[in-house]
């Protein structure tokens, strides 16, 4: 049977909010904050390395749970996304993969040629996830020392390139930051591949409006994502265009609420203070504006003494922000409290939902297992 025979469908196609799962290419735990950063060399205990193996095993485990796709990290702490996504993608028959790329570091008919190449060894499982990169220090050891708007401007000038080459047309941009000449695509596969794309900065959301498929947030109280969809939607029309939405956050459910916070507070127990330190003077440098979002919700300075301290909506923690850059929260609580606050950001416009939890194997199959049957079953 041929790989396009195994194909998730689209996103789009799919009757109500799609579900993906997280691929932790640079390794897995029990609890967040042993994983190292960029720059960091100790490996906290507990540490379960990535090996194709045990990715692989993720890979299955969110195919049972049920999940359409698994999400890709991309940067200098982690294997390449293209060599892994297409590895694990030999190994299982139907997950697809969102595989994180930015496009200041590489040529933009190279990346169209790696898709298409996927598409053509995979069939029709694979989703583009473009980030700009938000850390100076690590772009420049990329070689990229171009400047927090200019990175906005190389990516949409990239997706200039990207897009209509993926459509199979020959293409020709002459930018700023790119110069490409008669550039086509050798046969190409012709298979739609999702653009998602992020970003919370005046720059980033203009990109967004003109290029992206699908625009993604991390996990913020309601209220604000509501606000910040309203808001692409109006941007998104000046262009005559319109968006899907994506929700990137954590999951820590379980039969009770006592027995999730219990856990909440047993990870945050465990979270080193040095790590948190280090991690937190790393992304005070970062020019993220979606990074410095995260950190608000948090403070970024102590680790409370209780889970519950440091809730910022209804069942919302965000307490894995203090060991973790980018997505810094978790919905906490029983499976119906869960699947009960995925309602609600769904029904504000949240399309999709990136989800994880730790450690990712196993809750991978927990969350498809009693959490994703029960989202839409309040709305019915």
């Amino acid at each position: 049977m041929s790989a396009l025979s195994h194909a998730p469908l689209p996103a789009a196609a799919t009757a109500g909010p799609v579900f993906h799962w997280f691929l932790p290419t640079r390794g897995d735990s029990e609890n967040p904050g042993v994983i190292p950063a960029f720059g960091d060399t100790e490996v906290g205990p507990g540490r379960r390395p990535p090996t194709l193996d045990y990715l692989t095993e993720v890979a299955q485990a969110a195919e049972q749970g049920g999940f359409h796709s698994a999400l890709t990290p991309v940067g200098i702490g982690c294997p390449d996304p293209w060599v892994v996504c297409s590895a694990i993608a030999g190994r299982t028959s139907r997950l697809g993969f969102i595989v994180a790329l930015r496009p200041s570091t590489a040529s933009p008919t190279l990346v169209a040629q790696q898709a298409d190449t996927f598409t053509a060894l995979h069939g029709r499982r694979l989703t583009l996830n473009i980030v700009t990169g938000g850390d100076p220090v690590e772009q420049a050891a990329y070689g990229d020392h171009t400047d927090h708007d200019g990175r906005y401007d190389k990516t949409a000038e990239a997706l200039d390139v990207i897009t209509p080459l993926l459509a199979g047309r020959r293409t020709t941009v002459r930018g700023t930051h790119f110069d490409v000449r008669d550039a086509a695509l050798v046969a190409p596969t012709g298979i739609p591949v999702p653009i998602y794309f992020g970003g919370a900065s005046p720059a980033a959301l203009q990109v967004a409006a003109r290029q992206a498929d699908t625009y993604l947030l991390w996990g913020e109280p309601l209220p604000q994502i509501a606000a910040r969809i309203s808001r692409m939607r109006e941007l998104a029309a000046a262009h005559g265009r319109s968006l899907r939405f994506g929700l990137r956050m954590h999951v820590l459910a379980r039969d009770t609420a006592d027995e999730a916070w219990a856990e909440a507070d047993r990870i945050q127990a465990a979270f080193d203070p040095a790590v948190v330190a280090s991690v937190q003077e790393r992304m005070s440098r970062m020019d993220s504006v979606g990074q410095a979002r995260m950190a608000s919700l948090h403070g970024g300075t102590a680790v409370a003494a209780r889970a519950t301290e440091l809730t910022v909506g209804p069942n919302l923690w965000a307490g894995i922000g203090l060991v973790r850059e980018g997505a810094g929260t978790a919905l906490v609580g029983s499976y119906d409290e869960v699947a009960e606050r995925l309602d609600e950001y769904s029904s504000v416009g949240v399309d999709e939902f990136i989800l994880s939890g730790y450690p990712h194997r196993e809750e991978a199959l927990r969350v498809g297992r009693h959490v994703l049957p029960r989202v839409g079953a309040t709305l019915r």
